[in-house]
């Protein structure tokens, strides 16, 4: 993830992003008042791991599936260029 996103200040637009930075403001403190994103992943890492697993586990995934099938196309690609030059 860019720092750009880790360094977004989070903006109350619904309930759950309300009550999540409300918290995370109560356990971090920032000076300036601002609850990033960061604060917001390290303080999900420290009280509710399996969440954050989850999620890594679940873009591990994804990313591992778009690997292989990114590869199997350019393997298609490859052979049929070699086709087509013969």
């Amino acid at each position: 993830m860019s720092t750009e996103v880790l360094d977004q200040a989070v903006e109350n637009e619904n309930e759950m992003k309300e009550w999540l930075v409300n918290y995370v403001g109560d356990k971090h403190r920032p000076e300036d008042g601002n609850v990033t994103v960061s604060m917001i992943v390290e303080q999900m890492a420290e009280d509710f791991p399996e969440f954050v697993l989850a999620v890594a586990e679940e873009n591990w995934v994804r990313g591992y599936e778009q690997g292989v099938t990114d590869t199997h196309l350019v393997t298609e690609e490859v052979s049929t260029e070699a086709s087509v030059d013969e």
